[in-house]
């Protein structure tokens, strides 16, 4: 099936100055089931290819853009019209830009905000990041979301043609259909950092505080970490060490050596890529954290490797979610949140007990020598597991990005719960909500049975 480019866009605009990286030139978008979208090359030209995801956020996407957690993923954004804000050099995550491919409808032409430096197009080409824009993306997201995430490759320029002539649609296929899959794939050592550095604390808390001890030292190991997230613990107060994912329990215990004994202190797992059926170094160091009883929060991809090193199980999500307008219920104040994720991946983990409150379930692993575990947030359009919070042993975990960058700060509050977790360890775990059941008997935007 082919769907040629959006007929509301089929010549160039005359009202405004089309951008250089807004491009005349063809592109196809050619999924792994044959489905190909035509339309024009936007940032650089040429082929790339990656899991094809979709993204129902409005804003920020320059956060998503520089996200670790969308390597090798070519990401097709819903909002319509997308690089009105331009791009700057405050607001990126990370070092680069991490999609490996940029799906749009309709590119702004012009940028308007006055923190602009340049246009997203401008940016795309200057990372050589491919692009193509002018395709009907809600027909896109449609077929996704019935069909479910897959892989994909984006051709533009002379990767279109061989010999003066179009390539066939067939060979383009092909090309994708022998592109790695993004299950079984480990890619946290891929994006995270290779030198140990190091976040003292900010802000209001070190305007308030001059010169004194840091709240608590925390080690972040960073499988894919966002600028924000370090930032959100060091305007609290606390030191943060960030490591690389190859680290091992001798290398986090290192960064406590000059600690006093009763010095507070905990570790970290940030989101990231890739399976986390494949992260068997990440699972092994974070079941030595629990097995030394050092507190321990994790987010994102964090939160599936706390999963697996507590016994559960991971699958892949039909779609995921991606976006910063996600309800999750908090089961320990009964409060709704809008949040931001970017997941595909997610713990498999009782979530109702047969009454249809929150279900406590023993820890699978090693005979249940972790103890008891909850599942203390929940999706409440599919009722997937948000996070995971241990009875027995001082740690938890959510599945989405509490540091809203970019999204709504409904969530900073697990930021002091962790401070509060490091501080305060006698006062852990936090209490359940007595009326904090949801349970949706139909559940019928469940997106995967499992």
């Amino acid at each position: 099936m082919t769907i040629p480019m959006t007929s509301a866009d089929t010549s160039a605009p005359t009202s405004a100055p089309t951008s250089p990286q807004t491009s005349t030139r063809s592109a196809a978008l050619v999924l792994e089931d044959g489905t190909t979208f035509r339309g024009r090359a936007y940032g650089a030209a040429g082929t790339t290819f990656g899991e094809i995801v979709f993204s129902t956020g409005m804003t920020g996407y320059q956060e998503t853009l520089t996200d670790p957690s969308y390597h090798r993923q070519i990401v097709v954004m819903t909002a319509p019209h997308v690089g009105n804000t331009g791009v700057n050099d405050e607001d990126p995550e990370s070092g680069r830009i991490w999609v490996s491919g940029y799906v749009v409808r309709d590119p702004a032409r012009r940028v308007s905000n006055w923190r602009a430096q340049r246009s997203l197009g401008e940016e795309l080409a200057a990372q050589g990041v491919v692009g193509i824009s002018d395709i009907d993306t809600r027909a896109l997201t449609r077929r996704l979301r019935e069909e479910g995430t897959m892989r994909a490759g984006i051709f533009s320029g002379d990767d279109l043609e061989r010999g003066g002539y179009p390539r066939p649609v067939e060979e383009l296929v092909a090309e994708v259909q022998a592109s790695p899959q993004m299950k079984g794939a480990n890619l946290a050592g891929e994006v995270s950092t290779k030198e140990a550095y190091t976040v003292e604390p900010s802000g209001e808390w070190l305007e308030n505080n001059p010169g004194q001890t840091p709240v608590a030292t925390v080690v972040a190991v960073d499988l894919g970490i966002k600028a924000m997230t370090p930032a959100r613990l060091a305007e609290r107060g606390v030191r943060v060490v960030v490591v690389p994912q190859s680290s091992t329990i001798d290398d986090v215990l290192a960064a406590f050596a000059d600690l006093p004994d009763d010095a507070p202190r905990g570790v970290f797992f940030s989101n990231g890529p890739g399976d986390p059926g494949a992260a068997g170094h990440e699972v092994e160091l974070l079941r030595a954290v629990l097995d030394r009883g050092i507190p321990f929060f994790g987010i994102c991809f964090g939160n599936q490797l706390l999963g697996r090193a507590l016994g559960y199980g991971t699958y892949k999500l039909g779609y995921g979610h991606r976006g910063i307008n996600q309800p999750v219920l908090d089961r320990t104040t009964g409060k709704v949140e809008v949040t931001a994720h970017n997941h595909g991946f997610a713990v498999d983990a009782p979530v109702f007990a047969e009454d249809g409150s929150p279900a406590i379930s023993d820890a699978p692993h090693d005979g249940g020598r972790y103890g008891r575990v909850v599942v203390s947030h929940v999706g409440l359009n599919d009722q997937v597991v948000e996070g995971l919070t241990c009875l027995d042993v001082p740690a938890f975990s959510v599945q989405y990005h509490p540091e809203a960058a970019a999204g709504p700060h409904d969530a900073a509050y697990l930021f002091d719960r962790f401070v509060g977790l490091l501080t305060n360890p006698a006062a852990w775990p936090p209490a359940l909500k007595a009326h904090s059941t949801t349970q949706n008997t139909t559940q019928n935007d469940t997106e995967e049975n499992h």
